[in-house]
C-alpha cells in the first residue's frame, strides 16, 4: 500500500479544491507497470488484486489519501484562459520513491470536478493506453516524462463520436506543478501564494536553489526546458499541445493527447487535429518554449525585485537568454547523434547540413540516423532510406567522415556510440493507431507486443524489426491524432 504524504495539500491552499471520483461500475485492472512498481516501492503481485482495481479506479480512497483537482490557468493556442484546472483529474497525493523521490500519484478519467466545464470528466480506453505507451516510450528514450503506473477498465462506455470503453490512467510525476499553475495565481495578483508556490516548487524541483534570488529559479527552469525540447527534437517528437497548462515545472514531458514521432523528416509536420495552423509543429517547438518561458517570467515578475522595470528587465535577459541554452542542448544532442564526442565549432552547420540533406531526400527521420553506424563502418543502407534528391547528402557525407577521421577513435567503437544513441524502434503511428484499436475491441496482444518492443529501443533483432519499418507514405499523408477528451 502506498504510504502518502500531502504537501501540496498542506502548503498550498488555494490552489485545489477537493473532490472525489464518480464511482465505477465494474473496475477491471487492464495493465499494470510493474517496473514503476517496483520504483515505487510496491509489491507486483500485490497491485493486481481487486481491492487494487477499487483503488486505481476511485471508488476506494486508500488511507493517507486526500483527493484533491489542482487549480491553474493557461495559455492554450496562444490565448490565456484564467481558469482552467483539473477536469478529469484526481490528485491523490503524494508517494517517496525507492530512491527518496516525492512522486504525485494521479487518476485520470475519474469523473467529474469543479473544474470539469461541463464535460463528463471520463477518459476512454484508448487515449488512456496512449498515454501509457508514449511515457514508456519516453522513458526507455531517456526523455524526462511522466508515466502511467496502470489503466483500469471501468467497465462502462464513454460517449464521444462513438461509444468507448471507459478507462481511468494512474499517472506518476515528479510533480504536476504547471506554467499555468503561476499563471493561475499571477492572474489573481495573490502575492503571498505565488511566493508560497514559487518557494514550494524550488524546495521540490530545485532545492540547490533554496534562499537564492527568484531570478536563479527562473534561469534553471530555462535550462531544463531547453534541455528537454532539445531531446525532443534529437528524437522526433511531435508534443502536439504545448500550451502553457501542459508545460511542467519539473521538465517532465507531460499530457500525451495529441502527440506524435515525425517519420519522414520534415519541419513543419503537424499530427494533432486541433492545431490547424501548425503552431506546434515539430520544428515550432523550440520557439514555442521560449514563448512559453516568456508567460512564466511575467508570472513571476513581482518575486523578481520590487522595481517592476527593473523585474521585466531582468525576466527579459533571462527569456532571451533561453535562445543560447537551447542552442547549447541541442548542438550536445547532435553531437551524440552524430558520433562526435569532441567539440569542434562547425558541428552545428554538420548537424544542420544533415537534416537539410534528410528533408531534401525525404528520409526517414529515426532510421536515417540510425544508419549513421552502418555509414561508418563503410555500409550503405543509409542511401536506401533517401528516396527523394541526394545532392545534399552526396555533398555531405564526405564532410562527416572528414570529421568522424579527426575524433581519432576506432570506427567501429563510434558505430556501437550510435547505435546506443539513436534508436531503432520508435512509437510509429500507425503501430500505435492499430494496437489501440485492438485494444478497444478487446485484443491486448498488439498492444503489449508493442510495448515489448519500446522497451528495447535500441536494440536490432528480430523482435524488433518489424516495428522498425516506416509507415506506407499514403498513410502518413493524412495521418491525424487527437487529444481524446
Amino acid at each position: 500500500m502506498f504510504t502518502f504524504d500531502n504537501s501540496y495539500v498542506r502548503e498550498l491552499e488555494g490552489l485545489y479544491v477537493f473532490g472525489c471520483a464518480e464511482p465505477k461500475v465494474a473496475p477491471r485492472i487492464s495493465r499494470l507497470n510493474y517496473s514503476l512498481a517496483e520504483e515505487l516501492g510496491l509489491a507486483p503481485d500485490e497491485l493486481d488484486s481487486p481491492a487494487w482495481a477499487q483503488y486505481l479506479s476511485g471508488n476506494a480512497v486508500a488511507p493517507g489519501s486526500q483527493p484533491i483537482a489542482q487549480a491553474y490557468a493557461g495559455h492554450q493556442f496562444g490565448n490565456f484562459v484564467p481558469q482552467l484546472g483539473d477536469g478529469r483529474a484526481l490528485l491523490l497525493g503524494e508517494v517517496f520513491d525507492g530512491s527518496g523521490h516525492r512522486r504525485d500519484i494521479q487518476l485520470k478519467g475519474s469523473g467529474p470536478t469543479a473544474f470539469s466545464r461541463n464535460g463528463d470528466g471520463k477518459a476512454a480506453l484508448g487515449p488512456m493506453l496512449r498515454e501509457y505507451l508514449m511515457g514508456e516510450a519516453m522513458h526507455r528514450l531517456g526523455i524526462a516524462t511522466s508515466r502511467a503506473l496502470a489503466v483500469v477498465e471501468t467497465g462502462e462506455p464513454v460517449y464521444r463520436e462513438t461509444a468507448l470503453p471507459g478507462a481511468v490512467l494512474t499517472r506518476v510525476a515528479a510533480s504536476h506543478i504547471r506554467i499555468g499553475t503561476f499563471e493561475y495565481v499571477a492572474a489573481r495578483s495573490d502575492f503571498p501564494l505565488l511566493k508560497r508556490l514559487a518557494d514550494y516548487t524550488i524546495a521540490r524541483h530545485y532545492p540547490e536553489l533554496q534562499g537564492q534570488p527568484y531570478i536563479e529559479f527562473l534561469r534553471a527552469f530555462s535550462m531544463r526546458l531547453a534541455g528537454l525540447v532539445a531531446q525532443w527534437m534529437g528524437a522526433g517528437f511531435i508534443h502536439g499541445v504545448m500550451n502553457t497548462d501542459n508545460m511542467a515545472l519539473s521538465g517532465e514531458t507531460m499530457d500525451y493527447g495529441p502527440c506524435a514521432f515525425m517519420e519522414h523528416y520534415d519541419p513543419l509536420a503537424v499530427f494533432s487535429s486541433i492545431d490547424r495552423r501548425g503552431r506546434y509543429a515539430y520544428g515550432n517547438q523550440p520557439a514555442i518554449a521560449q514563448w512559453n518561458l516568456a508567460r512564466f517570467a511575467e508570472a513571476l515578475l513581482p518575486l523578481l525585485d520590487e522595481d517592476g522595470e527593473r523585474a521585466v528587465e531582468l525576466a527579459t535577459q533571462e527569456v532571451d537568454a533561453f535562445a543560447g541554452h537551447y542552442r547549447g542542448a541541442w548542438l550536445s544532442v547532435m553531437r551524440r547523434k552524430l558520433g562526435l564526442k569532441r567539440e569542434e565549432e562547425e558541428d552545428a552547420s554538420l548537424a544542420d547540413g544533415f537534416l537539410e540533406a534528410m528533408l531534401a531526400g525525404e528520409a526517414d527521420h529515426t532510421l536515417a540516423w540510425r544508419s549513421l553506424a552502418d555509414a561508418a563502418e563503410g555500409g550503405e543502407s543509409l542511401f536506401g532510406l533517401f528516396v527523394g534528391n541526394r545532392e545534399k547528402l552526396d555533398a555531405w557525407l564526405p564532410r562527416w567522415q572528414a570529421r568522424l577521421a579527426r575524433e581519432e577513435r576506432l570506427r567501429d567503437g563510434i558505430a556501437a556510440d550510435l547505435r546506443r544513441t539513436n534508436p531503432f524502434v520508435i512509437p510509429r503511428n500507425y503501430l500505435v493507431e492499430e494496437a489501440l484499436e485492438a485494444a478497444s475491441n478487446g485484443n491486448m496482444e498488439p498492444f503489449d507486443r508493442l510495448l515489448d518492443a519500446l522497451a528495447e529501443p535500441y536494440a536490432e533483432n528480430d523482435a524488433t524489426r518489424s516495428y522498425a519499418l516506416p509507415a506506407p507514405r499514403e498513410h502518413t499523408a493524412c495521418y491525424q491524432t487527437f487529444c481524446g477528451t
